[in-house]
């Protein structure tokens, strides 16, 4: 439980700009990730036509 209320115990929120900007990174690294998984599948099942 004192993981959860860090933020509310005083110590500093992150500003909007660097909240937006850890969010924008992590939404690129899991559309990388998605992307990625999706060409493997496309390759594996033009092999597997083979």
């Amino acid at each position: 439980m004192a993981t959860a209320k860090r933020s509310e115990e005083g110590l500093p929120c992150p500003s909007f700009s660097r909240r937006c900007r850890l969010l924008v990174r992590e939404q690129k690294a899991r559309f990388y990730i998605l992307r990625r998984c999706i060409m493997m599948l496309v390759c594996w099942s033009d092999r597997g036509d083979l």
